[in-house]
């Protein structure tokens, strides 16, 4: 019969490698490398979501990768979280690099997307914000002043995605996401990183830009939030500038699309800047268009 300081034993230094199952290790040299030894890319689903921010993952969905984020978030290998957070900040990093405009406008906002309540209670812990944690230590011990804000909510049921097309997933998440009550002022922080531990179709990401930008918005134009927030005042302002220019011209849906020569507004707190997952599938690692 197990005692409960062998339970607690396993949640510190699990019996086997997330990975691969070598015996007595967190996550081996080679498992480790796997997750997070390449460079982070830029992926794209397809077909690609209208709204949804650039995104960049840290390795693909398959083999030792997929059977760490499983071991992590069915298992509760808790003590995975540190290496997938450190994958994840790396992907954030490389986001970063590639959004023009980010300023000084507060530190760097891990936002995740939620799980459902029915599934955090199963597992006993959320997976993602436990990752988003420690992805904003990580980013904050390499220099980059980031933290984890789980300001997200679902506002309803929604069924299980696993079965579901790329269209299916839009119109079952579509209005299902909210800013909780007190998050929306602490959205105006600093510029937005929304943060997931995988991504397939893109369509979580895409409904939790839509959520996150509405409410940055709603809380800059409104009362003293809006005095104490000027970089996200001047972003919006020169947003609609850039739309009164450029009425009438043809833009793909999804990510911003600047003319030739025209220069992206300065990115203030509040804004989505990108998005960075663990994982996304090897289709989307395959369409890189960059």
């Amino acid at each position: 019969m197990r005692g409960w300081w062998q339970d607690l034993a396993d949640l510190a230094l699990p019996a086997e490698c997330g990975g691969c199952g070598r015996p007595r290790t967190v996550l081996c040299p080679r498992c480790r490398a796997v997750l997070a030894g390449a460079a982070p890319r830029r992926v794209r689903p397809e077909p690609e979501p209208s709204g949804l921010p650039a995104v960049h993952a840290a390795a693909p969905y398959a083999d030792e990768v997929r059977a760490v984020l499983l071991a992590h978030k069915e298992r509760g290998a808790l003590a995975l979280a540190a290496p997938l957070g450190a994958a994840l900040a790396g992907a954030v990093r490389a986001g970063l690099r590639q959004a023009p405009g980010v300023g000084a406008g507060g530190p760097v906002l891990l936002v995740p997307v939620p799980s459902a309540r029915r599934a955090v209670r199963a597992r006993g812990h959320d997976p993602t914000r436990r990752i988003a944690l420690a992805a904003a230590a990580e980013l904050r011990r390499c220099g980059t002043p980031a933290r984890a804000l789980a300001v997200l909510r679902q506002r309803r049921a929604v069924a299980d995605q696993s079965g579901l097309d790329s269209r299916q997933r839009r119109d079952n998440l579509a209005g299902a996401l909210a800013v909780a009550g007190a998050g929306v002022r602490l959205l105006l922080g600093g510029p937005v990183v929304l943060v997931d531990d995988l991504m397939t179709t893109g369509a979580s990401l895409a409904e939790a830009a839509r959520v996150v930008a509405a409410a940055a918005r709603g809380a800059a134009s409104r009362g003293p939030a809006y005095d104490r927030a000027p970089d996200a005042v001047y972003a919006a302002r020169t947003r609609e500038g850039m739309g009164d220019k450029n009425r009438g011209a043809r833009r793909k849906e999804g990510n911003s699309v600047y003319d030739t020569g025209e220069k992206p507004a300065a990115i203030g707190p509040g804004e989505v800047i990108c998005a960075a997952v663990v994982a996304s599938s090897p289709d989307s690692f395959g369409i890189n268009r960059n």
